[in-house]
Parts: C-alpha cells; sequence; structure tokens
C-alpha cells in the first residue's frame, strides 16, 4: 500500500485528536501539531519553547530532511474545538512539569521525548481510536494533511510551502490523477478562456 493511501478520513482524524487529548494534553498537542504543520515525528519531538510564540501566533519549524525552515500561524479553530492549537499548547504549558529542558514535550520522566517514544504513543492513541494497524505510525499525519489539502484543491505550491517541502516534486507524489480529472480540468478552463 502506497503512503498516499495511508491517509487519515476526516473522520478518523477527530477519532484521533479525540483520543489523544482523553489521553493527556500533551499527546493532544503532539498529535495536533503534527497534523496540521505535517510534522515529522522527529520534528514535534525537536520543538523547543524558542520554536513557539504564543504572542505572535507563531510556531517555527525546523524541518529535517532537506526540507525548509518554516514560520506558521497558530490557530485558534472556531469551528472544531479539538483543532484549536493555541488551546492545545497553552492547556499543555500549563500542565507540563518544569524539568529544566527547553524541550517543549518531555517524557514522563522528564527530559526531551525521543522519538520511538513518540511512535509508541501514537500507537497507543491510534489503537483506542480503532485506527486500521497499517495507518497507526505518525507519519500518516504527514501525509494526511498533504492528501486533505491536494483533494481540497489548494494550490500545489501552498501545499508545497505548507509541509515545509524544498522542491516541488516532493509534494507531488501525493497528487493522484485520472485522465478523465485532467480533461475535465481542460474542459473547464477553455469554456473559461473561450
Amino acid at each position: 500500500m502506497s503512503q498516499v493511501q495511508q491517509a487519515l478520513s476526516r473522520d478518523e482524524i477527530l477519532a484521533l485528536l479525540r483520543a489523544a487529548k482523553a489521553r493527556s494534553t500533551r499527546d493532544w498537542a503532539m498529535c495536533l501539531l503534527a497534523y496540521r504543520h505535517g510534522l515529522r515525528a522527529s520534528e514535534v519531538c525537536g520543538l523547543t519553547f524558542e520554536d513557539i510564540d504564543l504572542k505572535a501566533g507563531l510556531i517555527t519549524i525546523n524541518r529535517l530532511k532537506g526540507s525548509l525552515r518554516t514560520g506558521q500561524p497558530i490557530y485558534e479553530h472556531k469551528g472544531q474545538p479539538l483543532f484549536d492549537e493555541r488551546k492545545a499548547l497553552t492547556s499543555w504549558l500549563k500542565q507540563r512539569p518544569a524539568d529544566g529542558s527547553n524541550f517543549l514535550f518531555v517524557s514522563q520522566k522528564g527530559g526531551r521525548l525521543d522519538r520511538s517514544q513518540f511512535f509508541r504513543v501514537f500507537r497507543v492513541i491510534s489503537e483506542s481510536a480503532d485506527i486500521p494497524p497499517e495507518k497507526r505510525h505518525p507519519h500518516v499525519l504527514k501525509h494526511s494533511l498533504a492528501t486533505h489539502l491536494v483533494h481540497g484543491d489548494v494550490n500545489l505550491a501552498l501545499v508545497k510551502q505548507a509541509l515545509g517541502h524544498r522542491s516541488i516534486s516532493s509534494t507531488l507524489r501525493y497528487v493522484s490523477l485520472t485522465d478523465e480529472q485532467a480533461a475535465k480540468a481542460v474542459q473547464t478552463a477553455m469554456m473559461a478562456m473561450f
């Protein structure tokens, strides 16, 4: 099964965020940020206090694997409360133990949360949300965001920037079109022009 096919549906995203929030505010904030900003597990675990500016409403993401360093807004979602990043982060920061580390997400024993710990946490959350076993890895959140944006007809250049891709070719792997879709797009464009 390809990675694009492993995207979570809208209902699965909601179920996952509900399960994460029920487990802890840390887990809710981690999963929400990973989905909303298309973060890899290592990028989530590498976030520091300096990367989050709640006053300015900005998150700075140091992307890995040759991707861009990006700054993106932290949104208060007016529709579905599970997508309110500001609330998730504020709730977590109120509960976060003062362990002396600079990392945003810490383990239960204190200190930086390791990528493998995040994988285990995500697996437990996914199981409790009844996510299919083949989708129980945190990278599915990045794939889900990309897939949801592409299927939502968001301009590919904007999807590229949202995911922090340096090259549009990295973004294009989320696009799968049929000849019929291409023909319909050409016809629509021709009708609009002529």
